[in-house]
Formats: structure tokens, sequence, C-alpha cells
């Protein structure tokens, strides 16, 4: 639940929570663990693990979301990300989680400005496809109209569009919305 606050000279926000300020208390019945299930699903998509591997780089490869599948959880691919634009990123992942801070962002911003390959988005699902687990990747709002056609004729399971800041409503002199 979300609640209006005052934030200065009649402005409000909405007031949110991150992980930090929520705890769970334990009450005075317990459960078997053999009694409960973590499982959950979306539509026909089933899992043991109530766990999503966020679709970033530093946290989903393909192995990745292969291992998370074949554990019971759901690993979401940055179809944006370097696994997308580069056929082997690992030595960039590794130069990248070497840098100095003062050189990281300069370097980052070096390594994506490399295009997205659509070859390569169809590839790296094929690769988790081959593997026998459930296939999920993201686009941000900006990047779906150019490659939503590509991912789902590659056969993704579970098409996730993300963003850093989420609205009701895209506005956009350049593109018609979602």
């Amino acid at each position: 639940m979300s609640q209006e606050i005052e934030i200065g000279l009649g402005k409000k926000g909405r007031l949110g929570y991150a992980l930090d300020d929520v705890a769970i208390v334990p009450s005075r019945r317990t459960r078997d663990p053999e009694d409960v299930s973590t499982a959950w699903q979306i539509d026909a998509y089933e899992f043991d693990v109530p766990v999503i591997g966020a679709p970033m780089d530093s946290v989903t490869s393909p192995a990745t979301a292969i291992a998370m599948g074949k554990m019971g959880a759901l690993g979401v691919l940055d179809l944006e990300g370097l696994w997308t634009r580069y056929e082997d990123p690992t030595p960039l992942l590794d130069e990248i989680a070497g840098l100095p801070a003062d050189q990281a962002t300069e370097r980052i911003q070096q390594i994506y400005a490399e295009p997205v390959k659509p070859e390569l988005i169809t590839q790296r699902l094929h690769e988790i496809r081959a593997a026998g687990v459930t296939v999920a990747g993201a686009l941000s709002p900006q990047r779906t109209q150019q490659f939503y056609s590509t991912v789902v004729d590659a056969g993704v399971d579970l098409f996730v569009i993300r963003g850093t800041v989420v609205s009701a409503e895209h506005v956009s002199s350049g593109q018609e919305p979602l």
C-alpha cells in the first residue's frame, strides 16, 4: 500500500519500501517443511523455487539461466546485454570486474556501444531452450519495438519488458506506445 506524503512546496510523493524495511515475524504456529510448498507459476509455466534471476549481465548469463531453470527457478536473460552484443563476452566481463572505480564507467560505456545483434538474441535463447528449461528474456520499452519479433520468433516462453522506471503511460514523440 502506498501513501502520499508532502515532500515540499505543494509537491507530493508516494512512500515506497525497500527490502530492508520489511521483516518476517514468526507466529505462534509453525509448519513442517514437508508440508510447505514454495512452488509458483506464471500462466502455464511452473517453478519450484520462488526466485527470478534479474535480467542483468552481472546476474544472469545463458549458463546461469540454464542452471537456475534446472534448480526450479527462473533466469531472465537481458537481451540488450553483452551476451547479445558479443559472441563471447566473458573476457569483457572479467575486464569490467577488475577495473578501478575511476575507470569503470568510461570503459563500460565503450563496451556497451557495440550494437545488439538479432542473431545473438536468437542464438542465446536457443541455447537456453536446448537445455530444456523455461526460456525468459527481457528488453527495455525503448528496444521492444525493434527486437520483439526476433524474440518471439526465437521461441521465448516468457517475454519481459522491463524498465528502471515504470509508469502507466509512456510518451514519445518518435515512437508509438507499446
